[in-house]
């Protein structure tokens, strides 16, 4: 048996270095949140004579994806380590801003370049608009429900989900354009070359909706929170097995369709409450005292 001779202090250097790498690995992933919105610009700015490459437009979209992921992720890291801080609630939020609020602009603006054409300032007005509300709706979170990390919804379109709705527009494309090239002329590839036309013209239009409703006061719910905390009822596993059979199915061709039903779910939901049922909502809460606790970095994930 052998004897250790070190004395017991506080904590050891070990555990020391430990604790600062388990510290460090929340702001890591929100780091690589940024790293990805800035290689969904730099991959969408890769033009030839005719504007962006199809498959360079594509995998600029997927990293808008992959940003959610890493958004996704950090959060319940640090509240598992237990080191959130204020710092990394501010992080994730310029880390935010960068990939949900100027990279889906820039995307929107190479995506649909060709078919506006002779309109070129009228995208650049749109893309700017949806960055000034996506930068605003980041700091009205910040201010009213940053000090709320168990919140169940949230007061506006969530910007991730502004930004997937317009990287799934993108993304789809490309598939369309394969059935669009079937040969000998088909009518199913003549219907896909429309719809990729199509996409390409409503994509400005889907941006600023996404935009109006990042800052409207439409409560959307917080689908990490109330899908994997707590027990939930039947309905939330049918969702889930919806969701999973319909990307199954239609494989990429279901992700603007499952991003459109969760944007406009909410604000059919509150026309109906509103104007037909004429209920009036409950109040928004309110946010806490300055004396509150800093808030967590885990409350800026989906934000």
């Amino acid at each position: 048996m052998r004897l250790s001779l070190r004395p017991r202090g506080p904590a050891s250097p070990r555990l020391l270095r430990r604790k600062r790498m388990v510290a460090v690995t929340p702001a890591l992933l929100t780091l690589g949140n940024a790293i990805c919105g800035f290689a969904c610009i730099t991959y969408a700015a890769r033009v030839g004579p005719e504007g962006a490459e199809v498959t360079s437009l594509h995998f600029a979209a997927l990293m808008i994806f992959a940003a959610m992921a890493f958004d996704a992720l950090d959060g319940p890291v640090a509240r598992l380590a237990k080191l959130t801080s204020e710092f990394g609630a501010q992080l994730d939020s310029l880390a935010d801003a960068i990939s949900f609020g100027v990279a889906p602009a820039f995307l929107m603006l190479k995506f649909s370049a060709d078919v506006y054409y002779p309109h070129a300032r009228l995208l650049w007005v749109i893309g700017v608009l949806y960055m000034l509300c996506a930068v605003l709706r980041l700091a009205r979170f910040n201010v009213t429900q940053a000090n709320d990390p168990e919140h169940e919804t949230f007061c506006g379109l969530p910007s991730p989900a502004a930004a997937g709705m317009v990287a799934s527009l993108v993304i789809v494309e490309r598939g369309l354009l394969q059935l669009a090239g079937m040969e000998p002329p088909h009518p199913r590839g003549q219907a896909a070359e429309f719809l990729a036309w199509f996409t390409a013209a409503s994509l400005p239009v889907v941006t600023l909706v996404v935009a109006c409703l990042m800052v409207s006061r439409i409560r959307y719910p917080h689908l990490f929170n109330q899908l994997f905390h707590g027990r939930r009822n039947f309905q939330h596993l049918v969702k889930v097995l919806f969701v999973l059979v319909a990307v199954f199915a239609a494989h990429e061709l279901a992700i603007p369709l499952l991003f459109l039903y969760f944007v406009v779910a909410s604000p059919l939901r509150a026309f109906w409450t509103r104007v037909i049922l004429r209920r009036v909502p409950a109040p928004p809460p309110q946010p806490e005292a300055a004396s509150a606790p800093p808030p967590d970095q885990a409350a800026s994930a989906g934000s």
